[in-house]
């Protein structure tokens, strides 16, 4: 089926993206996931083509448009392209949310334009060894200590932890109101008792830095302080559904893209003196991989639209968390399946089938894990 949520202005924008993976991208990645780092001259150039801060206003150096169709393609391409180290897409789609709605007049003067031009390179810090998805766990604390914050506390699995300039920490500002309790901090490089600790080693994303950080009596102006004190649950669980739709957007596009590369391997590869194709087996697990990734497509073409329409916000959190967990499980269902067809040269890591497999694995557990993406339809429907 024909998509039709593109208009000739994301076309041209999607060539762009190409342009740029070929040029600045994919001569230089493999290099990348042997340094477990990509280079921080590919964030420049992101900037100088115009790839951040595409909902920033132009005043500061943004697109000023708050059409997700334009950060949709990005993901679309980046996965295509099996390149997902350079996390555009939690720059642009999970942390500009929070800088573009809830920073004051200064802080964005003193923080967007580098944002924009890749000068700044950001991180979120929620996630915790002992508390995962719960943020009612979080134990990093900040005292109100006057005229600043004295923060402490460790995170983990921070995706841009070795190379953020500047990181959202999720904070408990006062012992007492659970999840209600948390403020959000933003830590700047180079602040005196902040420390990043290990580059995590992962299964997949080999190029994208993955994090510790550790706060050790760390003096926070009061001035950074980003949104409402106390405020944190509420901003989080705002910004979270375009988030989800982020990942179910890459999930989507991941999927077809290994569907592709899966019909063109068994139309040429024999078994017994025939191409796989011809079994019937084989058609019939393309047939199915097809279907599902059609009709997935289709509602998430929907869910861009939707939210597309109204910007930031308008897609609900009980349908994005639909089209996170089902096409991010679609995901991981078709790399299986892919794999499998592949025989053993999908095992092997010189071809993409195998990249993708381990790569895509973390999709059904960050952002929100299946299991509380289900919790939240749930409730919605039953209490």
């Amino acid at each position: 089926m024909k998509r039709q949520i593109f208009a000739p202005e994301h076309d041209a924008f999607r060539e762009t993206v190409r342009a740029f993976l070929a040029r600045e991208v994919l001569p230089y990645y493999e290099q990348w996931e042997k340094d477990g780092i990509v280079s921080r001259e590919a964030w420049r150039a992101a900037g100088k083509q115009g790839l951040l801060g595409l909902a920033v206003p132009e005043e500061y150096g943004g697109g000023g448009t708050s059409d997700f169709r334009y950060s949709a393609v990005l993901a679309e391409e980046f996965t295509r392209a099996g390149t997902p180290g350079l996390a555009l897409g939690l720059h642009n789609d999970i942390i500009g949310p929070y800088l573009t709605s809830l920073a004051t007049e200064e802080q964005k003067r003193r923080w967007l334009p580098g944002f924009c031009d890749g000068s700044i390179i950001t991180a979120i810090a929620m996630t915790e060894p002992g508390a995962g998805s719960d943020l009612q766990g979080i134990r990093t604390h900040a005292e109100d200590r006057g005229d600043h914050w004295l923060l402490n506390g460790a995170k983990t699995f921070i995706s841009n932890g070795i190379l953020a300039d500047l990181v959202i920490v999720v904070a408990r500002t006062t012992p007492e109101g659970g999840a209600r309790g948390l403020s959000l901090l933003v830590v700047e490089r180079g602040t005196d008792g902040f420390e990043r600790g290990r580059n995590l080693d992962k299964i997949g994303q080999k190029a994208q830095d993955t994090a510790e950080l550790f706060f050790h009596d760390v003096r926070v102006p009061k001035e950074n302080l980003l949104g409402t004190l106390h405020g944190a649950f509420v901003h989080l669980m705002t910004n979270l559904a375009q988030e989800r739709l982020s990942i179910a957007v890459s999930a989507i596009a991941a999927a077809e893209h290994l569907l592709e590369i899966t019909t063109d391997y068994v139309k040429g590869r024999e078994a017994f003196g025939r191409p796989l194709a011809a079994k019937q087996h084989i058609r019939f697990e393309i047939a199915e991989m097809a279907t599902e990734c059609a009709v997935t497509r289709t509602f998430l073409d929907r869910c861009i639209e939707e939210h597309a329409d109204g910007g930031a916000g308008t897609l609900d959190a009980v349908h994005a968390s639909m089209a996170k967990w089902w096409a991010t499980e679609l995901q991981k269902r078709v790399a299986d399946r892919c794999l499998q067809l592949h025989g053993g040269y999908g095992y092997m890591t010189e071809y993409p089938i195998a990249k993708a497999f381990t790569d895509g694995r973390i999709q059904t557990i960050y952002g929100g894990t299946t299991e509380i993406m289900k919790e939240i339809i749930g409730r919605s429907l039953l209490g």
